[in-house]
């Protein structure tokens, strides 16, 4: 069982992109920075959890550049955007992984952990024992399994996921709830 009182900065946070950081489109993509929209308080909530652990890391599936309805230009272009927006809320991903692949079966597309050792490969202080990933669908829960680390669960987009469930350690309702559990734990006075 994950207890959040045992994280620090040797812990690495895995964080999905599409229903966790920004609002997804359902049964489709987002295709360019003018359709990308944060959740309220995800930046704020990026820089809280920055705090807690050593290496804040996205991986994020995007099919759609891999069938041809966005380019690699427009998803760098989200990406970077977004990591602007985080920056000036006072936090930071240090590294984007992307799967683009159209096969399910990439050892890099989620729920395969390709990007998880990916991310090891490049920084090779990450321990994935002593790491989690935030996702809103099961397939990053599964994604977390395979790469041997705790899952949290969001809520944003699949409210009705059964909770609790074998491959979800944590629930919480979106991203600011998750980095508010850590402000309990730091000052619980205030609360």
């Amino acid at each position: 069982m994950l207890d959040l009182q045992q994280i620090d900065k040797s812990w690495t946070l895995f964080l999905d992109r599409d229903g966790v950081i920004n609002h997804e489109k359902k049964e489709d993509y987002i295709l360019n920075w003018n359709e990308f929209q944060f959740y309220d308080g995800v930046p704020k909530a990026v820089a809280t959890l920055n705090r807690n652990f050593g290496k804040t890391i996205m991986v994020t599936n995007q099919k759609g550049v891999g069938k041809g309805v966005m380019s690699l230009d427009d998803l760098h272009h989200i990406h970077d955007n977004m990591q602007l927006a985080i920056v000036q809320a006072g936090g930071h991903i240090d590294r984007i992984f992307f799967c683009t692949d159209l096969n399910d079966d990439s050892f890099y597309r989620k729920p395969n952990p390709g990007m998880a050792f990916s991310a090891k490969g490049e920084f090779p202080e990450i321990d994935l024992s002593k790491s989690l990933i935030v996702g809103n669908k099961l397939s990053d829960m599964r994604f977390g399994r395979n790469a041997g680390m705790y899952t949290v669960f969001v809520a944003t987009t699949n409210p009705d996921t059964a909770f609790p469930h074998p491959d979800i350690d944590l629930r919480f309702d979106n991203l600011p709830a998750f980095a508010a559990a850590f402000n309990k734990i730091i000052n619980p006075e205030n609360n």
